[in-house]
C-alpha cells in the first residue's frame, strides 16, 4: 500500500478489522518495526484524536514522531501551476512536498474543506497535491470530502459491539450551529458499503450527500421510522451538498434523545455539541460508544502505519 487517502485503500476491510482487534490486546508486538522511522504530522486545520491518536499510534510501532501546524507555522502554500505568486502565497506545493519527503519516511495530512467552492473542494488540492508530488506515502487524516482513519475505528467498533451478523446500521443527520463538512459521513457511507449491514441513511430533504456515494443506499426522510429497530445509531451534522456548504435547517427535532435511540448503541466521531446534536443522557448512558470510537482511532491508524512500513 502506497498511501491510504481513501477507504478504498483497504485491501481487506474485515482482515484489517480482526487484525486490529488483535493489535489492541499488545499494542507494542511491532514496536521495532519503525525504528529509526519518521512521521510528520501536517495540520492545516484543529484537530485533538486525530493528532493524538495518530501520534500515539506512530510511537506504538516504534516511530519518532514530528508535528507541524500550518497557520501559525509554516508558510502559505500555492498548489496551482504556472501560477504567477505575487499574492499571499509563498511557497508552492511542489518544493513543499518534495522537502518533507527528505524529512521523513510517511506524512500525514488534515485538511478541511473551505465549503466555498464544490470544485475546488472535491479537488482535494492539499491531500493529492502531497501525493503527487511527495516521495514517500501519504496518510489522510482527514480532508475536504473523506475521513477514512475515523471510517475504518467506526469499523472496529461496530465489530466489537455487533450481537447479530447483519445489524441495522443508521447515520442520522443532526442539526448543528454551523456549517460542517461532509468527510465523515462520506467515508462512513463508504466503509458501510463494505459490510453485511441493513445500512439506512436518514435527513431532512435539502441534506442529500454526492449521490455518486449514496447510490444503492436507503434514504428515509422520517427519522423515527429509519430508528425503528436498530442496532447502532451514528449521528453526525453536515451542511448541503446541493446548495453547498448553507445550514439549511436547525431543527432540533432531528436531535437525538434517549427515546429515540432505544435499546441502539450510539456512534458519533467526536467533538459532539451536547443537547444541541445528542442529549446528555445519551452521552452519558451505557449505550453511548463515543469513548471506545475514540480509543479506536489509536489502532484504526496503527492499522495503516503497519500496513504502510511493511511494504517500505
Amino acid at each position: 500500500m502506497k498511501h491510504y487517502l481513501t477507504v478504498s485503500d483497504i485491501e481487506s476491510l474485515p482482515d484489517w478489522v480482526d487484525e486490529a482487534i488483535t493489535l489492541k490486546k499488545d499494542p507494542y508486538q511491532f514496536e521495532n518495526l519503525g525504528k529509526r522511522k519518521t512521521i510528520c504530522l501536517l495540520f492545516f486545520n484543529n484537530s485533538l484524536r486525530t493528532r493524538l491518536s495518530t501520534q500515539k499510534a506512530a510511537m506504538n510501532l516504534g516511530m519518532e514522531v514530528m508535528i507541524m501546524n500550518f497557520g501559525n507555522e509554516g508558510w502559505a502554500l500555492e498548489y496551482g501551476d504556472g501560477t504567477v505568486m505575487d499574492q499571499g502565497t509563498s511557497e508552492h506545493i511542489k518544493e513543499a512536498a518534495q522537502v518533507v519527503s527528505q524529512y521523513s519516511d510517511i506524512v500525514a495530512i488534515r485538511a478541511f474543506a473551505g465549503l466555498m467552492d464544490k470544485e475546488k473542494d472535491e479537488a482535494e488540492e492539499v491531500i493529492n497535491g502531497f501525493a503527487k508530488f511527495a516521495t514517500i506515502p501519504v496518510v489522510n487524516m482527514e480532508s475536504s470530502v473523506g475521513h477514512p482513519l475515523q471510517a475504518l475505528a467506526d469499523a472496529i467498533t461496530l465489530k466489537e459491539n455487533e450481537t447479530k451478523k447483519k445489524p441495522k446500521v443508521v447515520l442520522s443527520w443532526a442539526p448543528h450551529p454551523k456549517a460542517l463538512p461532509h468527510a465523515v459521513a462520506n467515508s462512513f457511507i463508504q466503509m458501510m458499503k463494505l459490510q453485511e449491514a441493513d445500512f439506512v441513511i436518514t435527513h431532512p430533504k435539502g441534506y442529500e450527500l454526492n449521490s455518486e456515494l449514496t447510490q444503492g443506499c436507503q434514504i428515509e426522510y422520517d427519522q423515527d421510522k429509519a430508528l425503528e429497530d436498530a442496532d447502532f445509531v451514528y449521528v453526525k451534522n453536515w451542511s448541503s451538498y446541493s446548495d453547498y456548504g448553507k445550514v439549511l435547517s436547525k431543527d432540533t427535532n432531528w436531535t437525538i434523545t434517549k427515546e429515540k435511540l432505544g435499546k441502539a448503541k450510539f456512534m458519533h466521531c467526536l467533538p459532539v455539541r451536547r443537547n444541541m446534536i445528542v442529549e446528555d443522557a445519551v452521552l452519558d448512558g451505557e449505550q453511548s460508544l463515543v469513548v471506545e470510537q475514540a480509543e479506536n482511532r489509536v489502532f484504526s491508524a496503527q492499522i495503516v502505519l503497519k500496513k504502510i512500513l511493511e511494504n517500505k
